[in-house]
């Protein structure tokens, strides 16, 4: 039997909450957890931060550093990655974080962590990153198009209602079918998807909410979906 694929998807920035609801997914009593910093080009500041939602979780903390000399290390990211119950992928720049993890090949081992039933997650950059496609503010000037690692089927927008551009943006967009149908998470909420298909949905209060967007009869409807709150 193979092992169920897990994502598990945040509007927002990484928090200890977050934190909290990935480890309750992967069932460990204290799971490995490793953390990606690459959206900010593995800034200290974010790493710290890392470490400081960790400090009284149980859970043991790792990072990985794409920003290394690999000469001085004696094990490769996918094995790194491969020894981890879940796997946190954080915000920042999305278009510069997808480029480095496919030039290192990071994508693939993610993809085989997935395979494996290793959790994945991830906040902002780190949610958008794992569908098809949507919009980034990763170039200047205004929201742009960017392709994802299409671990799931469908488009995406983080930020849903805390960035005023962003909603209409989506819809406009799912309406010219320059995207497909998708999933938008407002900031303290998020989705779990489960082999491919949304399972459940998590909100930190009754104000964020996540929905399901997509085109039908010519024109584009939204669901929110009824959200645990936790």
């Amino acid at each position: 039997m193979n092992p169920t694929q897990t994502l598990f998807v945040y509007g927002g920035q990484v928090n200890q909450e977050f934190v909290k609801y990935t480890a309750k997914l992967t069932g460990k009593k204290k799971p490995r957890i490793c953390f990606l910093p690459t959206a900010t080009g593995d800034a200290l500041w974010y790493i710290n931060y890392w470490y400081e939602l960790c400090h009284d979780l149980e859970i043991e903390p790792h990072v990985l550093k794409v920003w290394i000399n690999s000469s001085m290390q004696d094990w490769d990211f996918e094995d790194f990655l491969l020894q981890m119950d879940a796997i946190i992928v954080g915000g920042g720049n999305t278009l510069n974080m997808m480029t480095l993890l496919k030039a290192h090949e990071i994508d693939l081992a993610l993809k085989k962590a997935y395979d494996h039933g290793i959790i994945l997650a991830g906040g902002s950059a780190g949610s958008l990153c794992w569908f098809n496609g949507g919009f980034t503010d990763s170039r200047p000037k205004e929201l742009t198009f960017v392709e994802g690692f299409n671990f799931l089927p469908f488009s995406h927008c983080p930020h849903y209602h805390s960035e005023p551009s962003r909603r209409p943006l989506f819809h406009s967009n799912i309406q010219k079918e320059i995207l497909t149908d998708g999933y938008a998470c407002d900031d303290l909420s998020g989705i779990v998807f489960e082999n491919g298909k949304p399972v459940k949905a998590m909100s930190l209060d009754e104000n964020n909410h996540s929905y399901y967007v997509y085109k039908k009869d010519g024109e584009v409807v939204e669901e929110c979906l009824e959200s645990e709150i936790v």
